[in-house]
């Protein structure tokens, strides 16, 4: 196991640890760690073929449950099928050799999986980095093929729409509620059951950083929704953290308002069941 390549990140920008491995051609691991966040990114011949991560951004379950490719019950059997100390397999092999669903779309969600985690890896700016050359996983069953180059470029792009986000939203340490004004426009609002999701988390104490590491959503879906929804003046910053007693009652109000008049012009039932279960699961927890 040859060490090739570490150091600190600040004297070299994580684009250009990526482009010198992707112009050498080699293949290993970079081991990259921000204070406890530690993402493992796997190259070969100088291209990404995987990335993992604790605390990636986008769990493969949850991904492939938001765009109806398996069913909560058959990621729940997955996971519990995964949770026995015999099985060492990941969990897309499992929901591919269970048949809930395809080689193709599990490839295509490991691709967006490992594309969003490099995309948050570009905004570190400290933090440090190791390269092993030819020390290369071999029990990985699904993998990627992804240019560097292409990566880094849309990367970039997501960083500059993500420092327009902080321009719209206040300090990431500050906590959101939904608008007062919201209720008198409350029956011309016309919003996707994933934004439904998100203003019903906004309880005026937890802080956006908290949604981000909630993970319920990748970390740009979930900045782009929220700017989305403050910028429409349905979401504001919280002046000050709302008791829990005070929380609970104003905010199922407020939602149930919202959805009440939005379901009697769309007759949504499905998103109804959702949104109501997700609200009160919040609650719960």
């Amino acid at each position: 196991m040859d060490q090739v390549l570490q150091g600190r990140i600040g004297k070299f920008a994580l684009p250009e640890i990526f482009q010198l491995i992707a112009n050498g051609g080699k293949t290993g691991t970079l081991g990259i760690q921000n204070n406890n966040n530690i993402v493992m990114v796997y190259f070969k011949n100088g291209r990404i073929t995987y990335g993992y991560g604790p605390r990636q951004t986008t769990h493969i379950g949850l991904l492939l449950t938001e765009k109806g490719k398996i069913s909560a019950r058959q990621l729940e059997d997955a996971v519990a099928y995964q949770s026995n100390k015999e099985v060492t397999k990941r969990l897309g092999q499992i929901l591919v050799e269970k048949g809930y669903v395809s080689q193709e779309d599990m490839s295509n969600a490991i691709r967006h999986q490992t594309e969003e985690l490099i995309f948050s890896l570009l905004s570190w700016d400290s933090g440090s980095f190791k390269f092993y050359e030819n020390q290369y996983p071999t029990n990985e069953e699904i993998t990627v093929d992804l240019s560097v180059e292409n990566v880094i470029l849309e990367g970039m792009r997501r960083l500059d729409e993500v420092n327009h986000f902080r321009e719209v939203l206040p300090d990431f340490d500050k906590a959101l509620k939904i608008s007062e004004t919201t209720s008198s426009i409350r029956k011309e609002i016309s919003l996707q059951p994933e934004e439904w999701n998100l203003m019903a988390m906004l309880d005026g104490r937890t802080s956006i950083n908290q949604l981000l590491k909630a993970g319920k959503y990748s970390e740009h879906k979930t900045l782009e929704r929220l700017a989305t929804l403050k910028l429409a003046g349905l979401i504001t910053e919280a002046d000050k953290p709302e008791e829990p007693g005070d929380h609970l009652a104003a905010m199922v109000n407020r939602v149930s308002g919202l959805l009440q008049d939005y379901l009697s012009h769309r007759t949504e039932k499905v998103l109804e069941t959702k949104i109501v279960q997700e609200t009160i699961g919040e609650e719960d927890n």
